[in-house]
């Protein structure tokens, strides 16, 4: 997870569950269910990186990246010295965290064509 590409993975998971459930009866409790697990998956590895969380080693690793802040500010594009971020940079990525869910909605929102 990454900042650069949780949003488009999110809106993408959503699209494909409403593609999935396009002929499913609507179920406000299901889709909030598959909302809140779908969340809890994303802020919890995508936070255990930006946090340097020692179990996400093997994830940022995979990426290639320096470490797990590093994965998530760069997504091995950017150059942000990630060992060097202050009070301004976590507000900014406290306001992308909270977006996630926002990404996740709009997709599910689409009408499968």
């Amino acid at each position: 997870m990454s900042f650069l590409i949780d949003p488009a993975l999110l809106y993408a998971g959503g699209k494909t569950y409403r593609a999935i459930t396009r002929d499913a009866p609507a179920d406000p409790v299901r889709d909030a269910a598959v909302g809140a697990a779908a969340m809890a998956v994303f802020w919890g590895v995508s936070i255990g990186l930006y946090r340097d969380q020692r179990w996400t080693t093997p994830v940022w690793k995979l990426c290639r990246a320096r470490s797990g802040r590093d994965w998530m500010l760069n997504s091995g594009v950017l150059r942000i010295d990630e060992t060097r971020v202050g009070r301004r940079t976590h507000l900014i990525s406290t306001a992308i965290f909270a977006t996630y869910p926002l990404w996740l909605a709009l997709g599910m929102r689409q009408r499968a064509r």
